[in-house]
């Protein structure tokens, strides 16, 4: 039974909420898992999220942008992205400012105060949009962001209690253990929560749990008793869970199970391992574009920090940027852009750029508008082009194909364009600047460019897709190409889908939460 009144104002569809102890709890994936466990229960369910802050994105058929979490989920619930799942977006640019996207539009860059002024607009696309997604459900299951305990945010909340009150939602709230002090950010958030918000966290789940499960009654007796809330569940880490993360928290930390390793020169690949070196930019955007590599065996992929840990990798990769000047200056002052250079004169070397890594292979990228930061920077200067940030966003879904100057043969990708950068070719003065496209969409508009060796193929280049290596015959072919440039053997490779993983995540969470409870919460 449901123990809280419904607001008038809220649509009359039951309502779970997600949230946090900290960022990084876990909160997407679960909501992902809760998606998919309601959906295969046979109720039509929808995800939420009034505000998300990441540069992980996605591009929804109609051409609009919303965070890459909230699309996952739709997948989860059998649906397609809609922005109304994710109706505010920020995508920091800097330490204190970031483009605010609203309905799947850009509409300013905004400095904190500036963006506090804009809430009022922001909720009440918020509500018109939360309103209008719950028509035909038959459940809602929302996500918070970071902590509801932020003090200092309260004031301008409208993406957790806030948008719980609206939703007349009960809270799960939800901490990472692995990361320690879970039962003291328990006690603590819940003391810092106004009794009404008390009154709506239905329990807690501990995530992210390494060992036996049975030695932790006792921490769930003195928080229980003290907060007077039940322990939901305990979800064990799961290893090599290939789905893509909502920010670039473990990205940075080196930390993902299964997915990033911060190994340097000195610790060499197994045999017949390829390994990619991808940089590490302060401002990386949609890097869940490598997912898809990491997925496959006998590939390690690597984050590349220092130039000093560079080491002889068989291709490095430079993906998308939301500040590309800055984070081209970061590779000069590292000295990454030295070593790369370095790297792609050598015989079997392979350098691609997406996005803004392609934008950073050419000689100069500029900001007139300050769309990102603002000014000038010097690219790598691989390849013979300009880029110039417009004020006008490109956003749409592609249909291509990668052409042969790249792995051999002509294949088929399809991804989203997400950018303000236009880049042009130079006039090209001397003869050994061999560029030539690479991509083309289907009406034959050039979407990347490679520098061709005597060979007829491309060893550096980049392209506007994001999501190109999700084709799983192309992956291949790249990956294969690199091989025989290493010497190895051809592999099959396999098959990327986040189908089986968003059961497989499902799955674990039915286990090992109260699923009794959570369905009574919800009176399905």
């Amino acid at each position: 039974m449901r123990t809280i009144s419904r607001l008038s104002a809220a649509p009359p569809v039951p309502a779970l909420m997600v949230q946090g102890v900290s960022s990084n709890a876990g909160k997407s994936l679960l909501t992902a898992a809760l998606c998919r466990l309601l959906t295969r229960r046979g109720l039509k369910t929808a995800p939420f999220k009034a505000q998300n802050m990441a540069l992980n994105s996605f591009v929804t058929d109609d051409g609009k942008e919303m965070a890459r979490a909230q699309a996952l989920q739709a997948a989860a619930c059998g649906l397609s992205a809609d922005v109304r799942m994710n109706p505010v977006l920020l995508k920091p640019t800097s330490h204190t400012g970031a483009q605010i996207i609203v309905m799947g539009e850009p509409v300013g860059q905004m400095r904190v105060r500036e963006y506090h002024l804009y809430k009022t607009k922001a909720w009440r696309a918020v509500r018109k949009a939360y309103k209008s997604l719950c028509v035909g459900k038959d459940v809602m299951v929302l996500e918070g962001a970071g902590s509801p305990a932020e003090i200092n945010l309260k004031a301008h909340d409208i993406v957790n209690m806030r948008m719980a009150r609206l939703a007349d939602a009960r809270v799960l709230l939800v901490a990472d253990i692995d990361r320690g002090g879970a039962f003291a950010a328990l006690v603590g958030t819940m003391s810092l929560l106004g009794r009404a918000d008390r009154a709506r966290v239905a329990g807690y789940v501990l995530n992210k749990f390494r060992g036996d499960a049975t030695l932790l009654t006792s921490a769930f007796t003195a928080v229980s008793s003290r907060t007077r809330r039940p322990f939901l569940g305990v979800i064990p880490m799961l290893k090599d869970l290939h789905l893509p993360e909502e920010d670039s928290v473990s990205f940075k930390l080196g930390i993902t199970p299964g997915l990033f390793t911060s190994t340097g020169p000195d610790k060499t690949c197994p045999p017949q391992t390829l390994d990619i070196a991808v940089t590490d930019l302060p401002h990386i955007s949609n890097f869940t574009d490598l997912d898809a590599l990491r997925a496959e065996h006998g590939v390690r992929v690597r984050i590349l920090r220092r130039a000093e840990d560079f080491g002889v990798p068989h291709a490095v990769i430079l993906p998308g940027s939301k500040n590309t000047v800055a984070d081209m200056r970061f590779l000069q002052k590292t000295g990454l852009a030295e070593a790369i250079c370095r790297f792609s004169k050598q015989d079997n070397a392979t350098v691609v750029g997406i996005c803004g890594g392609l934008q950073m292979l050419g000689q100069r990228i500029d900001d007139p508008l300050c769309i990102e930061d603002g000014g000038r920077a010097a690219g790598l200067g691989l390849l013979p082009l300009r880029t110039r940030l417009r004020e006008v966003k490109q956003l749409r879904r592609v249909a291509g194909r990668m052409l042969e100057t790249v792995a051999g043969t002509a294949l088929s990708v399809e991804g989203y364009e997400i950018r303000h950068g236009q880049s042009e070719p130079i006039s090209r003065r001397k003869k050994h600047d061999r560029m030539a496209p690479v991509m083309e969409d289907t009406a034959g508009r050039v979407l990347g460019w490679g520098r061709l060796e005597p060979d007829g193929r491309a060893r550096v280049w980049g392209a506007y897709l994001h999501g190109l290596f999700d084709a799983d015959a192309f992956r291949h072919a790249f990956l294969n190409s690199l091989r025989e440039k290493a010497c190895f053997a051809p592999q099959t490779g396999c098959v990327y889908s986040l189908g089986p993983e968003l059961d497989r995540l499902a799955d674990v969470v039915e286990q090992n939460l109260n699923m009794l409870s959570v369905y009574s919460l919800l009176g399905v």
